[in-house]
């Protein structure tokens, strides 16, 4: 608490300090990368055991009413007052004849026991013998079989209960007591059973009980370990199996005040309402309360007990409300479940127990029980109960007399607003669990007050896994499915609320939802249009549920329409629901034929495949996981259409593998897994094609312009013959390479890393001449992707003939290296398998069901005869033995070669293949068979937690939300500072050096935070992040994976807040990382993909160029490409392929944050680019700006609306452009051969650098050189070496600079403190 009062009271001094509060612009910036796929892993809800759910449940089905009365005759040891207790069952014995007064007793207590259990074999056994005791109960036992037996005693007319653990009975004639050994009842009630006694010292019983428990279990003990050659006695632990309850310890005596009842123990266990009524009328507080009352008029409480509606049955209500309150708070979890939620008779007995403890005690009495519970007599809510019977008391007298209707308690509606009280403070005060939680539940029973009672509930279940435990274990689960039932309306939203925070936490509970037909509840909302679709979606979240990996679920939902329901809303505006009807129709289809048959006859993959291209990753992830169920049959039947859908299906996942999605890319490699598995001898085949390609010889040669030629060896010495042309593009002297200028598409998948296939379906290895010596030029040709039609079989890349098998198949190796390493170790897993099954024999033999050629059935009730008449068709010719050979290396640039998954996993050695145990092969092939993902469990982990609460960074209560504001503040603070610098005149030098230190390796690129004092140092595959104000290196850590790769961009994602660090390398792949400067944590990887797959090999490479837009959450990727692509991170999707329309590579990008729409490409060729991204893609180029003449180095774009463009060259000629006009607004000559530059955002500097181990500072207004940085601080300052990269700092006026020989340095306006 003090140091959030210290937190909130520097927030409050410094929003005091700011003048104009309108600068916390930060509030607006949208977050990227921040949603839970991010944050966390993609897994599920761990799942534990279901304690709520009673493994065995019981129930008593005979009673054994063993009554000693003999009435009259007092016993031996035992002295009574006069007047005492005498009425037993409520009856006065003495009213009439001993024998009648007996018998009415035992019908009395018979119907007592009968309102608790109406369906108990109940047997009176009256002034037994030892004799009838035994036949009673061996026969009730053998009757019960395994299910429990009460014995009720009564020993009221016999002596107490001996130490020798013996109880009394009498003989036939009644002339002596007769002792019986609690030993031998043991043996005649058997486990389980429950005892009840009532008599003094009553305690004596159940300690001889337990010495008796104790004895027989050491026999079964001792005849276990006698009898090991024969079969041993299942041991029973006597103990935990019986129950117990007793009226008094061993040492006490019952009541005997005259005005109560001599069994006031059975009457509080069987007549409780009665027994309470009467305690409290003898109370001297119940005499001042309600004067008028007397014990007569307590008899003429009007109602009946089961109508909740009347005073009695009101007053039953109240009663089993609160002592299942009291029991629920105050015993073990584990004994709730068993006392009260186990035996419907037990539960009873043991609440009416809770009040014959406190009544008990007040007359000296201490019941007992076994297993023992804790004293419950003084708890808060006995007062409660003291108050419904003054309550229902004070207006007997009217009601009797007929003046006045009776008025229903307030009971109910006092706590349910408890409850809502704690919902709203409970959590904030951390205080215990709620104890109206068991009263909620029998609120629900009361149709006045059930909808609040479930709203109330659902806030609570809202609360997380730990809350839906604590409901269950209190017993909502029979009452909500009783719910199920209700026709109302009203009920709908809540009860599906309900029952998807049940399921997300226990999804057990479908069997007994399919077995009640109450699926046709959440059938019925899902349908129901007019329901609002936060709803519908809970409901198809819980119908996918209730049918996942479970059979008979599965039928039922289909018989009810689950899939037309589902394809039917696919086109919904809710993307949540989207997700969640492409979840249920996955759930219905797995192992589930008839339901993919009835998914073939309603088109559902057509209806699907616009799933992929959502804007959301999630749906498209859930439409690629339908899709991926959709194919994987698992019957021997492969039919035309079955073959045909399923191919069709994989072709049209083959664009997603370049998705920005992580998790949609392992989606992808999974389902593609299925189809492989259905198809093992084709994709076998397609393995071997591929790994026994010959690729030709190639040399390469360097353009005036940049880019390398291919040529094709076959015959040395003649270079000289005639170049063939590829798709149009000449490659003669006097041709320039140019580009297609339809490359752009937006949302238009990516290609492959290998090789690309041109317009007329021809890759460009194939397309490599095979006789003779040739000369091509290397250009990159788009995608013929098309959503109409799906992906085009020729727009894969291939050294072999194109089919659908090996374009599938080249996609699993291209996912092997793919940039996330969970998709590529799937897509490993699943080539080393079936490189394995490839290489085991030298000759593959198709099966009949694998490689014949069906027609396909029209329903699945025509499957047999398909099986029938395929079995008639010959096979298909078996192809030639193909020799198992290893990929020859050949060096190919950049992305000609083979992807380096295809090299490495389908080219070892025969000698590691022959070291491959049998049993390793049958646990790779068992765990490939069960390959998926935790997607759908990682779904279902939404509903088990908090939905409707506020997240802790947008509320002002939090933490979370404290420190962001005082980010914020810092942040606006820095920015108004930075300002001032827009008026630094060419007198401010650079004259003080802040921070000097030598890099392990030789930087290449310098990124500041705006906010934090950090500085990003990149060197080529690795990045340190340096403390500015310590001086000292937090954090060093490598971003490439196996292969060695250069990084060549760096940026800051969410700076303003929680920053993540943005990496690019010159092989296309942007990695997003966070807990990149925390010296404790290591860096982990919150998103990875690849932005540009087809980086064309130049002689001199820019690698990728990135300019991230925070406002906008876009990012802009070029490089060593012919196109600017457009990312959307929000959507983690490519929206947009701009063509560039250049020559060279693009070196530098720039947008134009005020503008929002104008985006600046430096090219190698000298030429800066203007594009307008309003424009369409083939209309984007603007403006082309031709007067460098050498590589651009850097262009930036000046703040606000009127600013210039300004870039630079490596010529060192820098020039200002005006976005209106195509030529320079004027020049400045630096005579600098640049190997770095940059420009502040705020302040008119300008920094240059060259090899001439020198930097200059110009300033942008007047063009005159502000100081230049030859010499490091200090007398002896060494001379500062070559500089490789500069950067300023985006608030201030600090400039880093790197230099080869690993030294930084950061110089300043500022003198250093």
């Amino acid at each position: 608490l003090n140091a959030r009062a210290a937190l909130l009271a520097g927030v409050k001094a410094a929003m005091a300090s700011m003048q104009d509060s309108s600068e916390l612009s930060d509030w607006n910036l949208p977050l990227s990368f921040m949603k839970n796929r991010h944050k966390e892993k993609i897994e599920g809800v761990e799942k534990g055991e279901t304690s709520w759910r009673m493994k065995d449940r019981m129930k008593t089905v005979s009673v054994a009413l063993v009554l000693c009365l003999n009435i009259g005759v007092d016993p031996p040891d035992v002295m009574k007052t006069s007047p005492c207790a005498r009425m037993e069952c409520w009856i006065d014995p003495m009213s009439t004849s001993p024998r009648k007064a007996l018998e009415q007793i035992g019908v009395n207590l018979q119907k007592q026991y009968e309102r608790w259990q109406p369906r108990a074999r109940y047997k009176p056994l009256l002034d037994p013998t030892v004799e009838d005791v035994k036949k009673l109960c061996m026969s009730l036992r053998r009757n019960a079989k395994a299910e429990r037996v009460l014995f009720h005693y009564n020993g009221h007319g016999v002596p107490k209960p001996t130490a020798n653990g013996e109880i009394w009975f009498f003989n036939k004639n009644y002339t002596q007591y007769i002792p019986l050994s609690l030993y031998d009842l043991q043996n005649w009630m058997g486990n389980p059973s429950i005892y009840i006694y009532d008599c003094s010292h009553a305690g004596q019983i159940i300690e001889s009980f337990q010495h008796c428990s104790y004895q027989r279990e050491s026999e079964l003990m001792l005849m276990n370990s006698y009898s090991r050659m024969s079969c041993s006695v299942e041991f029973v632990n006597w103990r935990k199996t019986n129950i117990q309850l007793a009226a008094c310890s061993k040492n006490e005596v019952l009541p005997m005040k005259p005005e109560l009842p001599a069994d006031l123990f059975t009457s509080c266990l069987t007549s409780p309402i009665k027994a309470s009524l009467r305690w409290f009328c003898l109370r001297k507080i119940s005499k001042k309360l309600v004067p008028s009352i007397d014990l007569e008029l307590v008899e003429k409480i009007p109602g009946r007990l089961n109508d909740r509606r009347s005073a009695l049955g009101e007053l039953n209500w109240i009663f089993t409300a609160i002592t299942d309150t009291i029991a629920w708070v105050t015993l073990p979890r584990e004994l709730f479940q068993e006392l009260f939620r186990q035996d419907l008779l037990v539960a009873s007995l043991f609440r009416n127990f809770l009040l014959a403890e406190r009544i008990m005690r007040s007359y000296s009495c201490t019941p007992l029980s076994q297993p023992q519970l804790p004293p419950t007599y003084h708890h808060p809510l006995w007062g409660s109960w003291d108050m419904a019977l003054d309550h229902c008391l004070s207006q007997l007298k009217d009601i009797i007399e007929g003046t006045a209707t009776y008025q229903p308690n307030d009971f109910f509606a006092y706590q349910l607003k408890a409850f809502q009280v704690w919902l709203v403070r409970g959590l904030e005060l951390k205080r215990k669990p709620p104890e109206q939680l068991p009263i909620v539940l029998q609120v629900l029973l009361s149709q006045l007050h059930r909808l609040q009672a479930l709203e109330l509930l659902s806030k609570f279940l809202d609360l997380g896994p730990e809350a839906v435990h604590m409901a269950l274990s209190v017993g909502i689960f029979p009452y909500m499915l009783k719910l199920l039932q209700s026709k109302s309306r009203e009920l709908q939203p809540v009860l599906v609320f309900i029952w998807a925070k049940i399921l997300a936490i226990d999804g057990t509970c479908q069997v007994d939802l399919v077995k009640d037909g109450s699926h046709k509840y959440f059938l019925s909302v899902l349908a129901d249009n007019e329901m609002q679709c936060e709803y519908r979606t809970m409901a198809a979240f819980v119908l996918s549920t209730i049918i996942r990996h479970y059979s008979e679920g599965q039928k039922m939902c289909m018989q009810g329409g689950l899939i037309s329901i589902c394809l039917e809303q696919l086109d919904d505006s809710n993307p949540v629901l989207r997700q969640w009807l492409a979840i249920c129709l996955a759930c219905v289809w797995e192992g589930c034929d008839d339901a993919r048959w009835h998914g073939v006859r309603d088109n559902a993959h057509e209806k699907l495949y616009k799933l992929l291209w959502d804007e959301i990753p999630e749906v498209r992830t859930s439409g690629v996981f339908a899709l991926g169920t959709y194919v994987a049959n698992n019957t021997d039947i492969r039919s035309e259409q079955v073959t045909s859908i399923n191919l069709s299906v994989g072709t049209r996942l083959l664009p997603l593998m370049f998705d920005g999605s992580p998790l949609v890319r392992q989606e992808v490699i999974a389902a593609l897994h299925g189809i492989i598995l259905q198809h093992d001898y084709q994709f076998q085949m397609a393995a071997l094609r591929i790994s026994d390609t010959d690729l030709p010889a190639l040399s390469t040669s360097i353009t005036p312009t940049g880019w390398i030629n291919i040529h094709r060896v076959d015959n040395p010495g003649s270079h000289d013959q005639a170049s063939n042309k590829i798709n149009g593009y000449s490659n003669s002297p006097g041709n320039k390479l140019s580009s297609n200028k339809n490359t752009g598409v937006a949302n238009r998948p990516s290609g492959f890393t290998t090789s690309y296939s041109s317009s007329s379906g021809e890759s460009v290895l194939d397309s490599l001449p095979r006789k003779g010596n040739a000369t091509q030029t290397f250009v990159p040709q788009p995608l013929k992707t098309h959503r109409s039609s799906g992906c085009s079989t020729s727009a894969l890349p291939s050294g072999i003939p194109h089919t659908t098998y090996s374009n599938i198949w080249k996609a699993v190796v291209n996912l092997a290296e793919d940039p996330c390493p969970d998709v590529a170790k799937m897509a490993s897993s699943i080539i080393s398998d079936l490189r394995n099954k490839a290489s085991d024999s030298s000759q593959l033999k198709p099966s009949a069901e694998n490689a014949g050629s069906y027609s396909a059935p029209s329903s699945p009730t025509h499957r047999a005869k398909s099986r029938n008449s395929s079995s008639e068709q010959s096979p298909p010719p078996q192809p030639e033995p193909m020799p198992r050979q290893s990929l020859q290396a050949v060096t190919l640039p950049h992305s000609l070669r083979f992807p380096r998954s295809m090299q490495n996993v389908m080219s070892r050695d025969e000698d590691d293949d022959s070291s491959d145990s049998d049993s390793d092969s049958d646990e790779e092939a068992k765990r490939l068979a069960s390959m998926t993902t935790q997607f759908c469990s990682w779904c279902c982990k939404y509903f088990a937690h908090s939905i409707t609460k506020q997240p802790d960074d947008i509320d002002p209560c939090s933490p979370g939300y404290l420190q962001r504001e005082w980010r914020f503040i810092r942040n606006a603070e820095c920015r108004k500072q930075a300002t001032a610098l827009k008026y630094l005149t060419a007198k401010s030098k650079f004259s003080d050096q802040l921070f000097v230190n030598k890099n392990e390796q030789s930087p290449n690129i310098l990124r500041f935070h705006p906010y934090e004092p950090h500085l990003a140092v990149v060197s080529k595959s690795s990045v340190s992040i340096w403390d500015l104000e310590q001086g000292a290196k937090i954090r060093s850590f490598p971003v490439s994976g196996k292969f060695a790769v250069k990084i060549t961009a760096v940026d800051y994602i969410n700076p303003h807040d929680v920053t993540f660090l943005l990496t690019g390398s010159d092989d296309g792949v942007v990695k997003v990382w966070r807990h990149y400067a925390d010296p404790v944590n290591k860096p982990q990887l919150v998103a990875s993909w690849r932005a540009i797959h087809d980086m064309l090999p130049t002689n001199k490479s820019a690698g990728m160029v990135l300019c991230w837009e925070q406002a906008t959450g876009l990012l802009y990727s070029s490089g060593d490409v012919q196109r600017i692509s457009l990312w959307d991170t929000h959507k983690e999707m490519k929206i947009q392929d701009i063509p560039t329309g250049a020559d060279s590579c693009v070196t530098c990008l720039a947008s134009d944050s005020a503008r929002k729409s104008l985006l600046v490409a430096g090219c190698g060729d000298g030429s800066v680019r203007l594009f307008d991204r309003r424009q369409p893609t083939n209309c984007c180029l603007v403006s082309s700006l031709k007067e460098h003449t050498g590589w651009i180095a850097n262009a930036h774009v000046q703040e606000g609306s009127n600013g210039f463009i300004i870039s630079s060259s490596v010529t060192g000629d820098v020039k200002y452009w005006d976005p209106r006009f195509t030529q320079s607004v004027k020049t400045l000559s630096t005579s600098l051969q640049i190997t770095a530059c940059d420009v502040h955002r705020y302040a008119p500097l300008l920094a240059c650098a060259s090899r001439s181990q020198s930097i200059k500072i110009y300033s942008t207004d007047s063009d005159e050189l502000v100081n230049s940085i030859r010499y490091h601080d200090g007398f002896m300052g060494q001379k500062i070496g070559p500089t490789r990269c500069l950067a300023f700092h985006p608030h201030k006026a600090w400039l880093a600079a790197g230099g080869t020989d690993g030294l930084i340095a950061v110089y300043s306006l500022e003198k250093k403190r």
